[in-house]
């Protein structure tokens, strides 16, 4: 019954309003068969995104998590391409992929502090946001967090990263690459902000994976691996 109830919406959502149709979810029960109620449907909703954070975020804290995951690796902007190619030009071109591996590594060290905003982003889950995300696309709780932690995060991100280039030799081994691309006979001379690059693709990031896994445990049973999470998630198949 209540399968039908969720077909019937996504019908529904082609014709009507949004407000219609916040109504028409208002009226979805707030108890199933298996003894589901509110809480127990936005309980289920925080652990999915509490895998996420801890499997996923985890992951790119590690050496490697981002420079190694194409999903998430960070390349460099446009306006640097030139520079790239222009030391692998004049032979230079380990020097270049030793910028963009030092760009990743201080990413891998500033995602370090996400997990206390996600923490504090994800209890704040109601049953109103629960019904919707679950209701939502394959990336519904991931689009609630970002909503909710982007801006918190990037004002943490950003001096972390400006740290974390010092920390990781970043900011000497990039003062060296403009030094030696800006020697360059006839170049156009740079002066990148990479640390506000930086902090944005490394959030970009961040949530990228947590989707990866949000859209593992909607669409996968086997990742569903407590009780809650297959109660739950059995909703919205």
């Amino acid at each position: 019954m209540l399968f039908k109830k969720l077909l019937l919406l996504s019908s529904l959502s082609l014709f009507i309003s949004c407000a219609e149709l916040q109504q028409v979810v208002n009226t979805l029960p707030t108890e199933t068969g298996m003894g589901m109620d509110p809480s127990t449907i936005a309980s289920g909703l925080r652990q999915a995104l509490d895998m996420g954070i801890e499997k996923q975020v985890t992951k790119l804290t590690q050496k490697d998590g981002f420079y190694k995951n194409q999903l998430v690796k960070i390349m460099l902007p446009e306006e640097l391409r030139k520079v790239d190619q222009g030391l692998r030009d004049i032979g230079l071109g380990s020097l270049a992929d030793e910028g963009i591996k030092a760009l990743n590594r201080a990413a891998e060290d500033a995602v370090k502090e996400a997990t206390p905003i996600f923490v504090t982003a994800v209890k704040q889950i109601t049953f109103t946001d629960a019904k919707n995300i679950l209701l939502g696309p394959d990336n519904a709780a991931t689009n609630y967090l970002e909503q909710r932690t982007n801006r918190a995060l990037y004002a943490k991100f950003n001096p972390v990263i400006e740290r974390s280039f010092s920390k990781v030799g970043a900011d000497q081994i990039w003062a060296n690459i403009i030094t030696k691309y800006n020697s360059i006979p006839f170049v156009t001379r740079v002066n990148p902000d990479l640390t506000d690059y930086v902090t944005t693709e490394a959030l970009q990031g961040v949530y990228k994976m947590i989707s990866v896994e949000e859209k593992d445990i909607r669409n996968n049973i086997s990742a569903r691996t407590t009780t809650l999470l297959r109660q739950v998630f059995a909703l919205q198949d």
